[in-house]
């Protein structure tokens, strides 16, 4: 990083971004954290744990596609729209409090997901437009920030104790309004905040036929393929596991630091891939979470002590090659189509996950939770396999990166 640069940028700027982008990611899992006093109040099945993410992934999935096209995060200041996304999110997950049934909560799940395309994206665009040196190793932070702020919810849910399930959901209401003030307050738009198009005709058919790019974006479509089943299946593997081992856990608890232990993995990653590159990094992070995905029987059957330090690192090497594949597309990808490639690839990785979360989701009725994961086992393999024209670059987060957070890849 050039003296010029770290010198005039206020310190203030990247933890504020972080903490920002943690509240505001709160509400990524704030239904799924209540869940069980969900059904209790309003006598909702299993079924809905699938239904919970999905509706929220879908809504990401919409509000990105129409936040590129309008290209609003360029026509407009992108923390005034983190602000309002915020603010507005922050609402709709306080509706769930009125809701008289599981379609209405459905509802309001898929538009906070439209709102998050207003956080987690524009906040990547809010760093970028403070840093060109040393960018990759900030989104290790963000993403970092994304993931903690995803297992909040748990969190607040596990603290609360005794209380009423409303209370997690006022909580994380406030916080992610808060969080949005925060930003808006002290962290004005930076040097670097340029425009950049939306959604080009053909850049997809473009982007794809660059061989380095598909061995990417397909090892980023396998791990997304894990990445959110599991964190959607994390409380009931922890709640299994305590039931048959007789087990007084906190399981809200657990779910939090399994799921927060991946902030570990980004930001860790982060700084290993600054020597070691991207490729290098997220191929190992793979591999391991997909034979954590073959253990989870085995691991089963151990000690508390030994069952809840795997599952802790499966949390942290689940994600922790996020932020490399977030590297790797955008360096791989036409340079005059990264913001459209990433779009589009991010929608794609969203809408897997989807799909992950339905089938596991139905084969849940026929197969022992335990057995289940081996399905997630498809995704790292994938992806292992397509990576392997990466091996011959050597891909590092640093400069070359910075262009990429236009549009993010989480």
């Amino acid at each position: 990083m050039s003296y010029s640069e770290s010198s005039s940028r206020p310190k203030r700027i990247l933890p504020v971004i972080v903490i920002s982008q943690f509240a505001g990611t709160s509400l990524w899992f704030a239904g799924n954290a209540v869940l069980p006093g969900l059904q209790e109040t309003m006598h909702i099945g299993p079924e809905a744990l699938g239904w919970m993410t999905s509706s929220i992934q879908l809504g990401f999935i919409t509000g990105t596609l129409v936040f590129a096209w309008l290209a609003l995060p360029d026509r407009f200041s992108p923390r005034l729209i983190f602000l309002a996304c915020s603010l507005v999110g922050g609402l709709f997950n306080l509706g769930i409090l009125a809701a008289g049934s599981l379609t209405s909560i459905l509802a309001l799940r898929f538009l906070c997901g439209l709102c998050l395309a207003g956080i987690y994206p524009v906040g990547m665009k809010i760093a970028a437009g403070w840093y060109r040196e040393g960018l990759g190793r900030a989104i290790g932070y963000l993403v970092g920030a994304l993931v903690a702020g995803s297992a909040l919810p748990f969190l607040v849910r596990s603290i609360g104790g005794d209380a009423p399930w409303q209370w997690a959901i006022i909580s994380v209401s406030s916080i992610c309004a808060g969080g949005g003030v925060l930003m808006a307050l002290l962290v004005p738009d930076g040097p670097y905040h340029r425009q950049t198009p939306g959604i080009q005709k053909g850049a997809v058919r473009q982007a794809f036929a660059s061989k380095l790019f598909r061995a990417s974006v397909f090892g980023y479509f396998g791990h997304m393929w894990e990445l959110y089943t599991l964190y959607t299946f994390t409380p009931a593997i922890l709640a299994l596991y305590f039931a048959n081992h007789s087990l007084g856990f906190d399981n809200a608890f657990w779910s939090f630091c399994v799921i927060g232990a991946g902030a570990l993995g980004c930001i860790g990653g982060g700084i290993i891939s600054v020597r070691r590159g991207s490729a290098s990094v997220a191929i190992v992070q793979l591999f391991a979470s997909g034979l954590c995905c073959l253990a989870l029987p085995i691991m089963m059957q151990t000690s508390p002590i030994v069952f809840l330090s795997f599952m802790v690192f499966w949390g942290i090497v689940v994600v922790g090659d996020s932020p490399q594949f977030s590297a790797l597309n955008a360096q791989t990808a036409p340079q005059e189509l990264v913001g459209s490639s990433l779009t589009v690839a991010t929608s794609i990785g969203f809408a897997l996950t989807i799909a992950s979360i339905e089938i596991v989701s139905a084969l849940s009725r026929f197969i022992g939770l335990e057995w289940l994961l081996f399905a997630l086992v498809v995704g790292p393999a994938f992806g292992l396999l397509s990576m392997r024209p990466l091996l011959s670059i050597n891909t590092s987060l640093g400069a070359r990166d910075s262009g990429w957070v236009d549009r993010g890849t989480q």
